[in-house]
This record gives C-alpha cells, sequence and structure tokens, in this order.
C-alpha cells in the first residue's frame, strides 16, 4: 500500500510514468494501472481489484455451490470426503484445485481465548509427571521418571526422581514437595493422570482413594486440569519440559548419585539464584510472602501412612508389592486396611487384631513376628501339615535355603524331614538371618548337614 500511495502522488505530481517506475521499481503497466484506481486512503491492505484470470475457466468454479452446502451442513467433514462427494455429483477436476476451494469456504475455527491466571501467595502449587532419558558420561542412558512440584505465586520448585508413577510414588513426592515449599498451598492443581483419576462417571471424576485421602488429611483442594482442554494445561507441561531441557538434556553425568547430586543443586540455584522469566525475579525473592500464608503439614512426610484395603488370605499372610506379612490365624479371611509408611507397615485386621512389620523383611519375601511362627504351628493339624510349613519357612530364606533342601532330597543318608526339623528350631532359636548366613558358609564347605549349620551358629554367632 506504501508503493501504490507512492505512485499515485508521483503521477499525481506529474512524474512521467517511466520514471516513477523507475523510482518505485513496478512495472510501466502496474503505474497505469494504479494510477486509475481510488486514491489510497488506509495503509492496510484492500480488495484486489478484479481481474480476468488467464486461461480457460477453473473446472471447480461451477462446483463452489456444492462445496458450500456440504460444509454449511458438515463444517467439520474431511476435505477428502468433501471431494467423494463431489465427485458423484459430476466433479471431474483435479484434487488439488477442490482441497484449495474447501480452505477457502470451511468456515474458520476460532480458538478460545487463552486466560493466563496468576496466584495470589499461597493460592496455587501445580503438580506433574515427567519422564525423559539421562546420559552418562560414558554414553549410556538410563529412562528417568520425575515429579516436579512448584508454587504458582513464587515459583519455588521441587523436584524428586521416583521408581514409577503408582500412587504411592505420586504422594510421596507430593509431600516431599509441600515440605520443601514450607507447607501447604490452598489447592494443588494435577493434569488427568490415572494415578488419580480411575475412570469418569457422567463427566465426573471417581477418584482414587488412597489418592483421595491425602487431600482430607492434609487440607488442601485437589484440582484437575479440564480433558481435552490444553490450554489449562499448559503451564503443567511447560513445568515438566523446564526440568527436561534445561537439567536433563544437557547435562551428563557419572552415575545416579551424581545425577540426583547435581539435581538439588539445580532446583537449588533455580529457586535462589536465577530470576524467573515470569516474574523478572528469583523465587526466593517471593517465598517469604508465600510461605506466610501455607498451611503447616498436618503429619510429617515421614509419617504419613497410606490406607490400602487388603483381605488377609487363607496362608495367614497379606501380601503387598510382591512381599507377604504374617497376620494372625485367626484373623484369615477377614478384611483388613494395611497402613503404608515409608519403612514399616502396620495392618489391622476387621477383628481389631494389629500386626506391624518392617517395609522389607531382612531376609526373603515373607516377613514374620517372633510370635508369628509358633501361632501358625499351632494352629496347623497334624504333623504332615506342620511339617511342610516348616519345610516353606525354610524355602522363604531363599535360594541358598533351597539349595540345601535340594541337596537334602537328593543324595543319599540325609532323611529331609529329620533335617527340616532340626533346621527350624535353629530358626526359632536364632532367627532367620543368622541362619541364612550359616547356611550359605555351610554350603561353601559343602556341609549339607543341619548339624554343621548349628555347629557354625554355636560357635560363630551370638543368639538373636
Amino acid at each position: 500500500m506504501v508503493d501504490r500511495l507512492s505512485v499515485q502522488v508521483l503521477r499525481r505530481a506529474g512524474v512521467p510514468v517511466a520514471k516513477v517506475a523507475q523510482q518505485v521499481r513496478v512495472s510501466p503497466r502496474s503505474v497505469k494501472r494504479i494510477a486509475k484506481e481510488p486514491p489510497v486512503a488506509s495503509l492496510s491492505p484492500g480488495p484486489t481489484p478484479p481481474s480476468r484470470g488467464a486461461g480457460r475457466p477453473s473446472t471447480v468454479e461451477a462446483f463452489r455451490p456444492v462445496v458450500a452446502e456440504l460444509l454449511a451442513t458438515d463444517p467439520s467433514l474431511p476435505t477428502v470426503e468433501v471431494l467423494r462427494r463431489a465427485r458423484d455429483r459430476g466433479y471431474h477436476g483435479g484434487k488439488s484445485a477442490l482441497y484449495d476451494l474447501v480452505k477457502a469456504l470451511r468456515p474458520r475455527t476460532v480458538p478460545p481465548l487463552l486466560v493466563r491466571f496468576e496466584g495470589v501467595p499461597g493460592e496455587f502449587s501445580q503438580h506433574d509427571f515427567g519422564h525423559v532419558r539421562a546420559t552418562f558420561t560414558d554414553g549410556s542412558f538410563e529412562q528417568v521418571t520425575f515429579f516436579v512440584s512448584r508454587l504458582k505465586y513464587s515459583r519455588w520448585a521441587h523436584v524428586i526422581e521416583t521408581l514409577d508413577e503408582k500412587v504411592e510414588a505420586l504422594v510421596r513426592a507430593l509431600l516431599a514437595g509441600f515440605e520443601g515449599f514450607g507447607g501447604v498451598p490452598l489447592a494443588a492443581v494435577f493434569d488427568n493422570t490415572k494415578t488419580i483419576v480411575v475412570s469418569r462417571t457422567a463427566g465426573k471424576p471417581d477418584w482414587n482413594p488412597t489418592f483421595g485421602q491425602v487431600p482430607l488429611d492434609y487440607g488442601f483442594s485437589a484440582l484437575l486440569c479440564t480433558p481435552r482442554r490444553p490450554q489449562e494445561k499448559g503451564t503443567a507441561e511447560n513445568l515438566v519440559g523446564w526440568v527436561k531441557s534445561g537439567f536433563y538434556k544437557v547435562r551428563r553425568f557419572a552415575d545416579r548419585e551424581d545425577r540426583r547430586a547435581q539435581l538439588a543443586a539445580w532446583v537449588a540455584e533455580g529457586n535462589t539464584l536465577r530470576p524467573s522469566r515470569a516474574t523478572g525475579e528469583p523465587p526466593a525473592a517471593r517465598i517469604a510472602a508465600e510461605r506466610e500464608r501455607l498451611r503447616p503439614l498436618a503429619i510429617p512426610a515421614r509419617d504419613y501412612a497410606l490406607h490400602l484395603p487388603v483381605v488377609v488370605r487363607t496362608t495367614g499372610f497379606v501380601e503387598h508389592a510382591g512381599i507377604r506379612y504374617a497376620m494372625p490365624p485367626e484373623t484369615v479371611g477377614l478384611p483388613a486396611t494395611l497402613l503404608l509408611y515409608p519403612d514399616r507397615v502396620r495392618i489391622v485386621a476387621k477383628s481389631g487384631a494389629v500386626a506391624e512389620h518392617p517395609r522389607t523383611p531382612p531376609v526373603g519375601t515373607a516377613s514374620y513376628r517372633p510370635q508369628d511362627r509358633v501361632s501358625r504351628l499351632a494352629a496347623v493339624h497334624g504333623e504332615r501339615g506342620q511339617l511342610y510349613l516348616k519345610r516353606q519357612a525354610m524355602l522363604e530364606l531363599g535360594p541358598p535355603a533351597e539349595a540345601l533342601l535340594t541337596e537334602w532330597v537328593h543324595r543319599r543318608g540325609y532323611h529331609w524331614p529329620d533335617q527340616v526339623e532340626a533346621l527350624h528350631a535353629l530358626l526359632m532359636r536364632y532367627g532367620p538371618v543368622p541362619v541364612l548366613a550359616a547356611i550359605e558358609r555351610a554350603l561353601a564347605d559343602h556341609r549339607y548337614h543341619a548339624d554343621a549349620i548349628a555347629w557354625l551358629l554355636r560357635n560363630e554367632t551370638p543368639l538373636a
């Protein structure tokens, strides 16, 4: 439009066509045409004057009403379907010409206005899982899952690596983030991960009951991004992308410990030194105002237990994550609640019976309290049943005990029931850890008799 204005001004001043064409760098023919057009009143491009198209008339123009009708009926109709229906009505022209016509006639979809909201101190925190490939200095790599949390007002962040995306990993990471913040905000915003929302009924979320207990215990509102509304989850997605691009993808690590140490230092630097692009100042400059509004954690993260519904199986165990925890025989078949702490479990049966175990047993995958072995034997009827229960207790010690039992079964001169009885007595007296160590030493010396294990325990192991 500036060039058109120049042409008109110069021609009105009497400058020859050739001179105008040279100054404005257009053809003399264009100068003559522009000079005849209405005066330029705005620098915004106006409608292009109609011109006669070169060549034969377009075949697709005759089908403009047909395409307009199809798109008016269904604006989202795929272009390839418009082409098919047009051919059914006699269109024999090219595909590209009709595609251009569809593009010109299809109603334009106006995206919803993207609203960026800012939180006030202590109001919102955002949380999400991320996955990335971390590279070591030797060129190898490892797939890493991490959980990132950030306060909306101050931009104070917390990042922790997790083993998976299961509900316990989410809850432990979330509480660690709250402790890193210095308290609990009014609302925590999450994506619609299946860890939190197991399904939807009539458009409303069906919460994972284990996760749903956490907002109740700590007094915050759990908010979800609306499904199929990407503009609402953009900030959370950017949060994950910030960790990926700012840390994992640009660094190399000697090992896992080095990676976690570098991650902690990087997060600390971002919280205290680097200005946030959103606020123009480091999060540390705003965190004091934020913490004045955060509420203290009602339960320290290390003392928080997840509530899991379980049933005491007919074997007298409650099983979780591949570990079996012994319960009193009278609780078999009863529903119970497993309280899962970071380092222990507490199982409360419907009858009121309670059993507490370490989260991971010192030996094998079955956990017993001192009284459990005695009560289980008393609950089994018959010598044969008791014998096989003792044998099973031996196998639960792990592969060395299985190798020893195999020798007893297949070697001549060994009566395995007697050997099992003797070893079980040692297990009751010394405990599983010393007995397993003695079995390993006996196998290394090719001494398979229970008397050899008893000698090792008497001479090298104090009583438990």
